[in-house]
């Protein structure tokens, strides 16, 4: 039969050395909040339930949890009484009899799923307290792990320990997987008997083990056990998790020419053999299909490049663009809300916004898709194997049948047949005071449009 596990993620702290006016763990990593990347670790655990320990932001922290398909339940921390305290305030869950609980931190973002399932693993073994630890040359301000014969005896913090264990370079994370039959009545034998008055969840060690209980450690990264407390550590977390990202990328087959200049998002789906050249931002919800090139100083988000597409350079995709196979989108373009045919192009100095290019059309230098009145966007359509001339505006909503040809220069305002030839070019003229009529009317469009069937 499969265990069940509990998570309890502490996320309660009060930010103060973020600066900032939201909680810490809603900052982004990718993208994505931090405690959003915890619980996706929790997720790939096997973990059935989540116990959040909120504080700051309890609602919004809670929300941004809920990404992985666990169950998360919030938990008030009232008192800041050290971390003992702190798991405790979800006593409730931890009450129900999961056969394994986790203890983990909303603000280590770089957590994986394989390092939890580790300490999991380890507590099948006839094992009370399993604790996540990580080697580093720089140990000074960690708890060290004191192991004899393959046995965690405690967690000495360096303010206590002697000159001979400050050499331990095995250093406690804080992360730690408890037998879920006995963690209450471990966790309830915490004492604060110390300076500060504080119940400490790392004295559950020497607790279980005078209990005739074992504790044992387990070995993790050390870049993935990195913590956030302040911006310069978010910095560091995102410059962490976006090599890790690169890195698997080119493994499963992407090319990149200079990876260190790429910006990936916490969702991003490149396919194989795709080519990301320098210097390019992908923000969330992108997905680029095999065989696809992104070339240099691009931007994408919400946008999803089809195969053997091609990008920019100097492109800017904006959410609900949509190239087609083969299609191509040049410099100093910009296509939002846009669906790009297969094989169309629009090559450069163009904007298509809330438009559908027909497959083979070709767009020319300077042309716009004119849709927004001040009030309200409109459509443009655009059929199969059209051509429209350089510089030319399509005021919407409009369409362009297929096989249509616009001439350079034009504005078009009404809608073209297909094979016919249009072209627009009018004298100036000003009517004063109608300017309030047009926008009175466009607001009236879109307080119809709000009206209930």
């Amino acid at each position: 039969m499969e265990r069940t596990c509990l998570a309890v993620i502490l996320a309660a702290g009060e930010s103060t050395r973020m600066k900032s006016s939201m909680s810490k763990v809603l900052h982004p990593v990718a993208g994505r909040p931090m405690i959003a990347h915890v619980m996706q670790a929790v997720s790939g655990a096997g973990v059935s339930a989540a116990a959040l320990v909120v504080g700051r932001d309890a609602d919004k922290v809670a929300d941004a949890a809920r990404v992985a398909g666990v169950s998360v339940e919030p938990y008030l921390q009232k008192e800041r009484l050290g971390t003992g305290n702190a798991v405790l305030a979800a006593r409730d869950a931890i009450e129900k009899g999961f056969d394994d609980v986790l203890i983990a931190y909303g603000d280590v973002p770089l957590l994986t799923a394989e390092t939890l399932n580790r300490a999991r693993q380890a507590l099948t073994d006839n094992v009370d307290v399993v604790v996540i630890g990580f080697h580093t040359d720089k140990p000074t301000g960690y708890g060290r792990l004191l192991v004899q014969d393959g046995e965690l005896v405690a967690i000495r913090e360096e303010k206590d320990a002697s000159d001979e264990e400050r050499k331990v370079t095995w250093c406690n994370s804080g992360l730690m997987a408890i037998n879920g039959r006995r963690a209450l009545d471990l966790l309830d034998r915490i004492g604060n008997n110390n300076v500060k008055g504080e119940y400490y969840l790392t004295d559950i060690v020497e607790i279980a083990r005078a209990e005739g209980g074992r504790a044992v450690a387990v070995d993790a990264p050390e870049t993935e056990m990195t913590g956030c407390n302040n911006r310069a550590e978010l910095a560091i977390i995102e410059r962490l998790w976006q090599e890790r990202a690169r890195h698997q990328l080119m493994i499963d087959g992407v090319s990149m020419i200079a990876p260190e200049t790429v910006f990936l998002s916490w969702d991003t789906k490149i396919g194989q053999d795709a080519l990301i050249e320098p210097n390019v931002v992908i923000g969330p919800g992108v997905t680029i299909e095999s065989g696809a090139v992104i070339h240099a100083f691009s931007h994408l988000e919400g946008a999803h490049v089809s195969a053997g597409a091609t990008v920019g350079p100097y492109a800017r995709l904006r959410p609900g663009a949509n190239l087609a196979a083969k299609s191509k989108v040049g410099n100093f373009c910009e296509i939002k809300k846009a669906e790009i045919g297969e094989g169309a192009k629009v090559n450069h100095l163009t904007y298509i916004g809330d438009a559908f290019v027909g497959a083979g059309s070709n767009i020319g230098a300077g042309t716009i898709t004119c849709n927004y009145d001040g009030i309200n966007k409109h459509e443009t359509r655009i059929g199969k194997n059209a051509f429209i001339g350089s510089n030319s505006a399509l005021v919407a909503p409009v369409t362009i049948g297929d096989d249509a040809y616009v001439a350079s220069g034009s504005v078009i305002t009404e809608d073209v047949p297909g094979d016919a030839l249009a072209f627009g070019r009018a004298r100036q003229e000003v009517k004063e005071g109608r300017a309030s009529v047009l926008r009175a009317r466009a607001q009236a469009i879109k307080d119809a449009k709000k009206k209930p069937a």
